[in-house]
């Protein structure tokens, strides 16, 4: 009998959503989806939980900085085409700010900002239904 393995990449993503109805969103700088907004994340390095990498990559990408500590677990993500590059499999985490908190691009993010709930643009990947797991609990 003949295996195959598919490879799959782990990855972290956090919904930031304000006390007032905002998200942060980050506007991709790279294919895939280059140009479009999604929610900060990126893959969890080796040596890394989801959770740190998650802390991490929102530094990076929007200038955010929260203890691993404070991100509380949306779920997992894990649909077979959700990312067009291959097999991704991602860990979503949730952080609550405060409004009026500074937001900068950096890394792989060509714009960083906070967007209304109620009035959102298309989301890359499959972040609106992060986004709405989230918003859900």
């Amino acid at each position: 009998m003949s295996e195959s393995f598919e490879t799959i990449r782990f990855t972290a993503d956090v919904v930031v959503t304000t006390t007032d109805g905002y998200v942060l969103l980050i506007e991709r700088r790279w294919a895939p989806f280059k140009g479009q907004w999604a929610l900060p994340g990126g893959h969890v390095d080796p040596g890394e939980t989801s959770r740190v990498a998650a802390a991490r990559e929102l530094g990076e990408e929007a200038g955010v900085y929260a203890a691993p500590g404070e991100l509380e677990p949306i779920g997992v993500f894990d649909q077979p085409d959700r990312d067009p590059r291959g097999r991704y499999v991602t860990v979503a985490y949730h952080l609550t700010v405060v409004p009026g908190t500074i937001v900068e691009a950096g890394d792989d993010a060509a714009n960083a900002q906070w967007w209304p709930l109620s009035d959102l643009p298309e989301l890359a990947f499959d972040h609106a239904d992060i986004l709405r797991a989230a918003l859900d609990r």
